[in-house]
């Protein structure tokens, strides 16, 4: 059972990126990460699906390109039974304890993944968010915006350079190999996410280089959160 924990009871702060793969969230994150930390805040910096022990695994399962057969739905419920685990373990811990979570991914990329690109609509994927997460939402998400081609074939030299490293079994490179209509469909559902929720979506251009992201995530910490008064 995952603890009764909202937006408005927990000390710390969650703070989300997303957008496509090869956007560059990882970097940015680690950037805001360090950032952070120097202003004498306590960050814990995760990633979904992933995050525990029994989410990476499930993480394999969904990445690999050695999974095949997987239909939406049960690709949709391993998604939230990884993030079922990553709250109950690692999430809503942190939080309690007033620490700043910056997470990779969380279930804005459901939304965008599985109910735009795989066409199963936002109203499944919101239902078991409620159900399975107790409605916990982010106080901010980071969507970095970026044009779909370029980001799709980054993340793809990415994880094959990965893959014959040897880093890991298998790779991730399952969902690189959909088509560009899937992602644009990704991508397309993020926006309509950010329209639909701009208290709490935050959209940035991802599109210039790393530094001047770098700078426009730093100002909207700073305007958005009130922890963010440290941040310069």
């Amino acid at each position: 059972m995952i603890l009764p924990v909202t937006q408005h009871s927990h000390r710390g702060r969650f703070i989300t990126f997303e957008g496509l793969d090869g956007c560059g969230k990882s970097t940015q994150m680690e950037r805001l990460a360090r950032l952070l930390r120097s202003h004498g805040l306590s960050v814990v910096v995760t990633r979904e699906p992933g995050g525990t022990a029994t989410a990476e695994k499930i993480r394999h399962v969904l990445l690999d390109t050695g999974t095949s057969g997987l239909t939406p739905m049960a690709e949709l419920a391993l998604m939230f039974a990884a993030r079922a685990q990553h709250l109950r373990e690692v999430i809503q811990p942190a939080l309690a304890d007033g620490k700043v979570v910056l997470c990779d991914r969380f279930t804005d990329s459901t939304e965008a993944y599985q109910g735009g690109g795989r066409k199963l609509g936002s109203d499944p994927v919101l239902k078991l968010h409620r159900i399975l997460c107790n409605g916990i939402l982010p106080d901010l998400t980071i969507l970095m915006d970026s044009d779909v081609a370029a980001s799709v074939a980054r993340a793809r030299r990415r994880n094959r350079s990965k893959a014959g490293n040897g880093r890991g079994k298998g790779d991730e490179n399952r969902f690189e190999q959909e088509s560009r209509a899937f992602f644009s469909r990704v991508h397309n559902t993020y926006l309509g996410i950010a329209k639909r929720e701009p208290h709490r979506v935050a959209v940035v251009d991802a599109r210039g280089p790393a530094d001047e992201t770098q700078k426009k995530i730093a100002e909207i910490v700073r305007r958005k959160l009130k922890l963010a008064a440290k941040v310069s």
